[in-house]
């Protein structure tokens, strides 16, 4: 048993769990199984668990490890860094209570990385694809200046209500992760004919909708005409399902679905 484990309580209703880790140390390594005794205070999460694995990296049978390794930013549900498996869902772990997922003594959490990103290290993926996708739809406002343009075009609350909930896009690839069209791809050079994926399609449609932004809306449509655009969406659905802040990402994908159609059309009678 682990030091940490035959530590008494300091904090009444802390209890002692087990996590179940799937480790890899490298890309080319084969993963494997290591779990830990941990003991969990009230309001603890998944992060500050990991944070007690690194002060005490001994496995529950008295191994000898190394601290585990995951990627973590602002520790609040924003950054989106902290993205990984638990319990088998695709989660932030931050915001991921051990009091609801592990309420009593002896329970087990599984931690396992996101399935559709490369593996850097344990539970620490590379997202590059993910932003990758952003690039391609042209995910921003041009601003092609540093001189004063004077006031930009005003933005009426029933239009900043719906895109703001859009605008809450972490970047954290749960939509990617449960998403069956989204398949691995280590070919960087595919990654442009791949499924984009719901948070791209998504934030296409934040910034079409945007009366600056708009200007590049040609751009992003004719992107998510092509291959790997919109028309790869299986309509599974899980996407809006793990979404942490709720986006409605299938309103997304069918919004965006009739402008390409409209757009498709104009372009087969107009040529432009």
């Amino acid at each position: 048993m682990s030091e940490n484990a035959t530590k008494a309580p300091a904090i009444p209703g802390s209890r002692r769990i087990k996590m179940k880790i799937l480790r890899q140390d490298t890309e080319s390594k084969l993963p494997r199984w290591e779990i830990f005794d941990v003991l969990a205070e009230p309001g603890a999460n998944i992060i500050s668990c990991l944070q007690q694995i690194a002060q005490h990296p001994v496995t529950n049978s008295g191994e000898q490890t190394t601290p585990v390794t995951y990627d973590a930013g602002c520790l609040e549900e924003v950054c989106g860094a902290c993205t990984m498996v638990i319990n088998g869902r695709v989660r932030q772990s931050c915001s991921c209570l051990i009091d609801q997922i592990a309420p009593n003594e002896g329970d087990t959490i599984t931690l396992e990385p996101m399935s559709k990103f490369p593996i850097i290290r344990d539970l620490w993926v590379d997202r590059e694809r993910l932003f990758h996708s952003l690039k391609r739809i042209s995910a921003w406002v041009p601003i092609d200046s540093v001189y004063d343009r004077g006031a930009g075009p005003q933005e009426l609350p029933d239009k900043q209500e719906p895109r703001y909930e859009m605008s809450t896009c972490m970047s954290c690839g749960c939509c990617l992760e449960a998403c069956p069209q989204f398949t691995i791809e280590p070919d960087q050079e595919k990654w442009d004919t791949s499924f984009i994926g719901a948070h791209a399609i998504s934030q296409a449609r934040l910034f079409n909708d945007h009366d600056t932004g708009r200007q590049l809306k040609k751009d992003r449509l004719d992107t998510l005409m092509g291959p790997g655009g919109i028309s790869e969406c299986g309509n599974a659905q899980n996407c809006v399902k793990v979404c942490p802040k709720e986006i409605p990402l299938t309103e997304s994908i069918a919004t965006i679905g009739r402008a390409v159609t409209v757009h498709s059309i104009a372009r087969f009678f107009t040529g432009k």
